[in-house]
């Protein structure tokens, strides 16, 4: 059986989508190692089909965190055989690259979002350029270029003349697995329950505002679940407010647990704001999970988000990230009981045609190329 390593920046507990990537190359005939990080608070990693290695670093962030990992990937891929590279995210294509020059064999690149134009990176212009200077390099020099939606695809198409497979971050459809009550979660059963999650919840994504628009409302609860640079950001504000009964905020969960909380909101949110040019055409995990969940969307007008919101016509916007304005935008949904059941039924038909199952199809056309 040939063999396939995917390697990715992250500690893995929370990244569905390379769960789906490595159960693609499976079935496709690869025999797949994942490797990735090990932090001090990472989840165990339980039930995973395929082999997986967690390394250790001596940096947690910052630029030694990054150089760290790039040079202990490419030592642990030049050691190791391989038949093809799949490397996730710019942040890991560089020691594919030399691996895949040095040892021969095939990679796949998938980019998950415009990583050099975060806004992490476009506030630190000097470290955005060597991250640039390496998408520039690598990019053209991959065998397979996957990223998640048109509007990037069509970027790195402009800009580097290069043509990149399309393939969504849809989540499985859940099945038939048991979904808990909200008793059972701890969960009030009075109150109208909103929901942000992910494990990238930063700066510039509307959680603050969010947070503080909670202020202003009755009878609803907010959960925001997941991770991110803002958690003690919103903290401060819960505490300063006296918010502790209106926002609850919760560290991650491995995904096959996160699907049980979003099933019992009536809610899903995502609200990044078009600071930069990765948030403006991102097309967040979360928007499909809401949707797998039965969850109606409160989204800003993002275009690939109000594409898919748009069409299947299954939530509403904001105009600009106020806390009042949000507050009032929660407030008219909610007091809105014909358009919610609209939007619920409508969520049925997007969740027959907004499932993964579609998309795995497609990757594993792609991936058999390799085969």
């Amino acid at each position: 059986m040939k063999k396939a390593i995917v390697s990715v920046i992250n500690d893995l507990a929370t990244d569905r989508r390379v769960d789906k990537s490595c159960i693609a190359l499976q079935k496709a005939g690869f025999d797949v190692l994942l490797v990735g990080r090990k932090l001090k608070d990472s989840l165990p990693l339980s039930n995973r089909p395929y082999k997986t290695h967690r390394m250790r670093l001596a940096f947690a962030k910052g630029p030694l965190f990054y150089a760290e990992y790039n040079i202990r990937l490419f030592f642990f891929l030049l050691f190791k055989k391989f038949d093809l590279l799949f490397s996730n995210d710019i942040d890991t294509a560089l020691p594919n690259l030399i691996a895949r020059k040095l040892k021969s064999g095939k990679l796949i690149l998938d980019c998950h979002e415009y990583f050099t134009e975060t806004p992490e990176l476009t506030n630190r212009k000097a470290v955005q350029n060597i991250w640039k200077k390496i998408e520039r390099f690598t990019l053209p020099k991959v065998d397979e270029l996957i990223t998640v939606n048109d509007s990037i695809a069509k970027l790195f198409n402009e800009r580097y003349g290069v043509h990149a497979q399309v393939i969504r971050n849809i989540p499985p459809s859940p099945g038939a697995s048991k979904v808990k009550s909200r008793k059972e979660l701890g969960w009030p059963e009075d109150k109208k329950i909103i929901i942000l999650q992910g494990s990238g919840i930063n700066i510039e994504r509307g959680a603050e505002e969010l947070t503080q628009a909670m202020k202003n409302t009755e009878g609803m609860l907010l959960f925001i679940i997941g991770g991110g640079d803002v958690f003690s950001r919103l903290q401060m504000i819960v505490d300063k407010n006296k918010l502790q009964g209106k926002v609850v905020l919760h560290s991650k969960v491995p995904f096959h647990e996160l699907y049980q909380y979003s099933v019992n909101a009536d809610l899903g949110v995502t609200i990044d704001k078009d600071t930069n040019i990765n948030y403006r055409y991102s097309l967040p995990n979360k928007l499909f999970d809401y949707i797998q969940a039965g969850l109606p969307v409160l989204a800003s007008r993002l275009p690939e988000i109000e594409k898919i919101i748009s069409q299947y016509d299954i939530g509403t916007f904001i105009e600009k990230h106020d806390p009042e304005h949000i507050a009032e935008k929660l407030k008219e949904i909610f007091g809105q009981p014909e358009k919610l059941q609209s939007w619920n039924k409508n969520i049925m038909f997007a969740m027959q045609e907004l499932r993964w199952e579609t998309e795995e199809k497609q990757l594993i056309s792609v991936i058999k190329q390799y085969a």
